[in-house]
């Protein structure tokens, strides 16, 4: 089942997110932007860790998790093992999310907004990963450019 498929992505991207960050040489340059660049990793990292516990935390697990978008992209200087912690944790709620869904589940109508067309929650399932991998291929990106030695 496609539920399988999306845990096991999810659980790889996520840690490679975990792995991205600990190889900054500087945690400094978490946070750190320059032109062209204007989202720093940390702030990509708790924008990742927002969207899956808003979406698949808070709307199909009923978690309770209530987003703050705005503080995503203007908290700084968030410590890199809170940063690490707020990723397990998402590990946990994704996976105790995921596997409880059916495939039924999967073939429902989701909107993420009233103004929005019908797609099943499946196929936004399959967006998230792909959002996740966007942001991850941005955070690889900017380490590599400006976590010089």
């Amino acid at each position: 089942m496609i539920i399988n498929t999306l845990i096991k992505l999810f659980k790889r991207d996520l840690a490679k997110l975990k792995e991205e960050i600990e190889l900054y040489n500087d945690e400094a340059n978490l946070w750190r932007v320059t032109q062209g660049i204007s989202n720093a990793s940390g702030n990509l990292c708790l924008h990742i860790v927002g969207n899956l516990n808003h979406f698949i935390g808070a709307e199909f697990g009923n978690t309770g998790y209530v987003r703050q978008r705005d503080l995503e992209f203007s908290l700084k200087q968030v410590p890199r093992a809170e940063l690490l912690q707020q990723v397990d944790q998402t590990i946990h709620v994704v996976e105790n999310t995921l596997i409880k869904l059916t495939a039924e589940d999967l073939q429902k109508d989701y909107r993420r907004r009233a103004d929005e067309d019908a797609m099943t929650t499946a196929y936004f399932l399959v967006h998230l990963t792909m959002h996740l991998s966007y942001h991850l291929g941005q955070i690889n990106y900017h380490r590599r450019l400006l976590d010089l030695d």
